[in-house]
């Protein structure tokens, strides 16, 4: 069972035309002490609390078609053994603020002002929210989620005017030497291609008032 955290930045569910669902993953002290010493390994930063300004949204999927599958992936607070490509990075576990369903619904998974472990250089100031599917990185993401992540791009930037930039995950390495990238171990970098060219681009068909990653670089 998921525990819900005392500290809480939940979009009420009376305000969303789509179903979702509150499905907090565990987040207590470890794992807010971890996110601590991340930010500080990687950002050379000393912060007091986790909070961020989101001024990004990142469009993932699992590489895993089936939601308890994939959510089982966040759970644990610190990053399972089985995660080498990413263990160099620290002890905390990968998060996401959202998971969306093959069949589109929405999960919270997370405070929206706490930062989550989905994106090397920019978990500071984004918001990331997972699709399931993609596995062997196969192009699968569904019309139902497609709908969602349009819905609810358009409402996170109801909540946040701070957002300026939606993004595909292969994108990340196009904001290296912005303001807005701040890892600075230079040989912390992974090879990403969710959640497909496809799937942005008809994300982007759907969604006004955003700039996109500052490049091309990653497109596949």
């Amino acid at each position: 069972m998921y525990h819900l955290i005392t500290i809480c930045f939940f979009i009420p569910l009376s305000l969303l035309a789509l179903k979702i669902e509150q499905t907090p993953i565990e987040f207590g002290d470890v794992r807010v002490e971890l996110t601590k010493e991340y930010i500080k390994s990687h950002y050379a930063l000393h912060v007091k609390d986790i909070k961020i300004v989101p001024k990004i949204i990142v469009i993932h999927h699992t590489a895993i078609d089936d939601f308890e599958d994939s959510i089982s992936r966040f759970i644990s607070e610190t990053l399972p053994t089985d995660r080498p490509d990413i263990t160099s990075g620290g002890a905390l576990n990968v998060s996401a603020h959202f998971m969306v369903e093959r069949n589109g619904t929405i999960h919270q998974l997370m405070p929206l002002d706490f930062m989550a472990r989905h994106v090397i250089g920019l978990n500071y100031n984004s918001i990331g929210i997972e699709n399931v599917g993609g596995a062997n990185s196969a192009d699968n993401l569904t019309k139902e989620q497609l709908r969602a992540n349009i819905f609810l791009v358009k409402e996170l930037k109801k909540r946040f005017d701070t957002i300026e930039y939606v993004i595909g995950h292969y994108e990340y390495r196009c904001f290296e030497g912005t303001p807005l990238w701040l890892e600075v171990n230079d040989g912390y970098r992974t090879f990403k291609d969710d959640p497909s060219v496809r799937f942005m681009d008809a994300l982007r068909e759907e969604i006004n008032g955003f700039k996109g990653a500052p490049c091309k670089q990653g497109r596949k």
